[in-house]
């Protein structure tokens, strides 16, 4: 059961938004803002439970950030409505209460971290993540000025901040690639979404030598078998991910977007939408990995389903935690704020954990979401005995 469910409907449009707190600790619950039509209480619901998971994941003895409890929220508006800037202004003024308190946000699917600073800013509210920096040790104005200097590192004409997250998910498909005997160089990898997520994970694929021999955008599939050109690619395309055509090279071929899960490759990261492979999906499925860079992309039956055939699922909430957590490493001092700091500090953490993970759902018989819950589980209850007034709402 969840701590705080609300349901907000907007006066102007009709159109709804959600926040839904799972879980506080110290008094405060982080997770981002989504934007998409037809998100649901439901999907919120589902999205904030895994911020309850993913926040311990890499957590480790020495931390200055503890981590916080799980929260998330939706607006049910199509971003490139021309009504959703408006709509996001207004949602944000009606959640001012607990934004102010002890909701931290930020970007998620559909809406980008600039867009959100501008809104807040435009509607006199305090950053979205207001509610995180009142923890911090030496003060909100030293976790900005920490967050404003790495918000301001560009590396090869990307922001960091649109990196971490997905070089986090290259190092998780790059641990399961080892765990499962594949040398990167001789790996092929799908994404699906182009965004912060699935563009930085393309790029550090590639850069690990993984042939990315597909990438789905909005408009389509882009396929070819001798490997993309992920850094044109990722340098032209839009503010929602969407690649320029015009750069493809002689054997980039086009596809219809749905075609992204039956290429013949040994990766596949979904990153983008929610509950994008089901159970019908899964005979089309040719990879032995699933990294989740996408919350919730695989519903329950489609995951025993490829299971049962052998197919390792990393899960969101291992996968994608780089950016939340070196949002919070930043703030809290915890690493520096340039790009080297960021990537030594993902990749050290990060592969250990996924084998981890791996080698225990071996050990147990379960699957690898079953033993990354538990281990998400047992750090919380390591950090719920050391500081037992932080912990206000039971893991369910």
């Amino acid at each position: 059961m969840s701590y705080l469910e609300i349901t907000w409907t907007d006066d102007d449009t009709g159109i709804r938004g959600y926040v839904v707190i799972d879980r506080l600790s110290r008094g405060v619950a982080g997770g981002g803002l989504r934007m998409r039509k037809g998100v649901t209480l439901d999907e919120v619901r589902d999205l904030a439970r895994g911020m309850t998971l993913k926040d311990p994941v890499l957590w480790q003895e020495g931390d200055r950030y503890v981590p916080f409890g799980g929260a998330k929220g939706g607006i049910d508006c199509d971003p490139y409505d021309p009504r959703a800037r408006e709509v996001l202004g207004r949602w944000a003024r009606a959640m001012k209460p607990l934004l102010d308190v002890c909701f931290a946000t930020g970007e998620d699917f559909g809406v980008r971290q600039d867009v959100i600073d501008e809104v807040f800013e435009e509607n006199g509210l305090e950053p979205s993540a207001h509610a995180g920096y009142a923890l911090v040790p030496d003060g909100e104005a030293a976790a900005k000025a920490r967050e404003d200097l790495a918000w301001s590192v560009d590396v090869d004409g990307v922001p960091l901040p649109e990196l971490v997250g997905g070089y986090g998910v290259a190092e998780a498909a790059l641990a399961a690639l080892e765990h499962r005997g594949i040398a990167a160089s001789e790996a092929r990898a799908v994404v699906q979404g182009f965004g912060s997520m699935g563009g930085a994970a393309a790029r550090y694929l590639a850069r690990a030598g993984v042939r990315v021999v597909g990438v789905a955008d909005r408009d389509g599939l882009l396929h070819n078998p001798d490997g993309l050109d992920v850094e044109t690619l990722l340098l032209t395309r839009d503010a929602f991910g969407v690649m320029d055509r015009s750069t493809l090279r002689p054997g980039d071929v086009e596809l219809p977007r749905e075609e992204w899960l039956a290429l013949d490759a040994d990766v596949l990261v979904p990153a983008a939408m929610s509950y994008v492979i089901t159970a019908d999906d899964v005979e089309r499925i040719r990879a032995s990995i699933v990294v989740e860079a996408a919350n919730v992309a695989t519903l329950v039956d489609a995951e025993e389903a490829l299971r049962a055939r052998g197919t390792v699922v990393v899960p969101d909430f291992v996968a994608n935690c780089g950016t939340n957590q070196w949002w919070w490493w930043v703030v809290f001092g915890d690493v520096e704020p340039t790009a080297d700091s960021a990537f030594s500090t993902l990749s050290a953490r990060m592969r250990p954990v996924v084998h981890r993970i791996l080698e225990r759902a071996d050990a147990e018989g379960v699957p690898p979401r079953t033993a990354a819950t538990e281990i998400s589980h047992d750090i919380r209850a390591e950090l719920d005995a050391r500081y037992p007034r932080l912990a206000t709402h039971p893991v369910a």
